[in-house]
């Protein structure tokens, strides 16, 4: 049996993001059992509906062809003003649209975050699952992944501290699981 793809989203679009940090060490952490793709939003225009069919909606097309192409996403996410950031959620309504041809559909999901603060990104992480219902995106509901950011948690080499390593990796290994029991048919 091949390795499963997986697609993730980084909702940050700062190269130094903490959060982009965590998923490049929760990527090395699987690397050995799937094949990752960082999936690209930075870039996308602002989503409107003007737009579909023409060619300046082919910055959305090319990133929805990689997500058809994925068995499963991971987002991986800051939360601002207790929410999804505005350049995922534009990233979601963007791939998800016109109606009817959403990219999204049926394919498993899984979300994480870091933050310095003790809830760390509960709310953005609820919103989003609330979104995955509407996207039709069976999503990992346990373990839940808010992580605490410490300078600890990730190495000088980009790998999962120790402190965090076990419970990272569990969690990584019951996405698998989980994108392997929902995959989209």
């Amino acid at each position: 049996m091949s390795k499963l793809k997986i697609g993730i989203v980084v909702g940050s679009s700062s190269q130094q993001s903490i959060n982009r940090k965590l998923a490049q060490g929760l990527a090395k952490l699987v690397q050995d059992k799937a094949d990752v793709e960082f999936l690209e939003i930075s870039h996308l225009p602002l989503y409107n509906r003007d737009m579909d069919g023409t060619p300046a909606a082919q910055p959305y097309e090319d990133v929805k062809q990689k997500i058809r192409s994925c068995n499963g996403i991971l987002f991986v996410t800051p939360e601002h003003n207790r929410s999804v950031p505005a350049l995922l959620k534009n990233a979601l309504d963007a791939c998800s649209r016109p109606y009817g041809q959403s990219a999204w559909a049926g394919i498993p999901a899984a979300v994480i975050g870091t933050s310095p603060g003790a809830a760390a990104t509960a709310m953005a992480q609820q919103h989003l699952r609330n979104i995955f219902v509407f996207l039709d995106m069976p999503a990992l509901q346990q373990p839940e992944g808010f992580v605490r950011w410490s300078d600890e948690l990730i190495d000088a080499q980009g790998n999962i501290g120790a402190a965090s390593h076990d419970f990272l990796n569990k969690y990584m290994d019951k996405f698998l699981a989980w994108v392997e029991l929902h995959q989209k048919k």
